[in-house]
């Protein structure tokens, strides 16, 4: 039997994952300070926070490659799936900073809503670059490929707005926290 203490901790008007790095900043503080055979163990909730976002973060690495390995086979090419993936860097800045305006931490619904938006952003690069490769073959006029990408830019530009609007306006609900037993995940900035 070893002796134990406990220190137990709530958290109130604030996210898991602050009062998380907080707790760990004074750990990593007074670790050096006890006994070589002593050791501190944060238990709790954290672990359930991190191993999710641990599984999400790796859900959302299998899933690309998957999409990326699928995408191959389906175009034949290596390159064109790289090309729609392209878009992806673009679709994650604007999640952050969506995020960052909206004071919005990172929770499980915030990656589930990236997930979404991630799905989103590759449909739509899909539809872009089959459009301009079908504007490259000789019977649809044999464009360049400047000429055929900016053809496809201007001709499917209503259909990606309104995929993109489509669903945003059905992920609003679930981000805002409205609806029957929906927790309120969205802090606005200044308050």
């Amino acid at each position: 039997m070893q002796p134990v203490f406990d220190v137990n901790a709530s958290v109130q008007g604030t996210d898991l994952g602050s009062v998380s790095s907080q707790v760990n900043q004074i750990i990593e503080k007074y670790k050096g300070q006890i006994a070589k055979a002593s050791s501190i163990v944060v238990r709790g909730q954290v672990q359930s926070m991190n191993q999710a976002f641990f599984q999400l973060g790796l859900g959302i690495c299998f899933a690309v490659l998957l999409v990326y390995f699928l995408m191959a086979v389906n175009f034949q090419s290596w390159l064109d799936p790289l090309i729609i993936l392209m878009a992806l860097p673009g679709a994650l800045a604007g999640i952050l900073w969506a995020l960052f305006v909206t004071g919005t931490t990172i929770s499980v619904p915030a990656l589930m809503g990236c997930i979404m938006a991630i799905g989103v952003a590759t449909s739509n690069s899909i539809l872009m670059i089959t459009f301009a490769n079908e504007q490259r073959h000789p019977e649809f006029g044999g464009h360049e490929a400047r000429a055929a990408a900016l053809a496809a830019g201007r001709t499917r530009l209503r259909p990606v707005m309104m995929t993109a609007l489509a669903m945003l306006l059905g992920m609003l609900p679930m981000s805002l926290g409205l609806g029957e037993g929906a927790s309120r995940t969205l802090r606005w900035a200044g308050r």
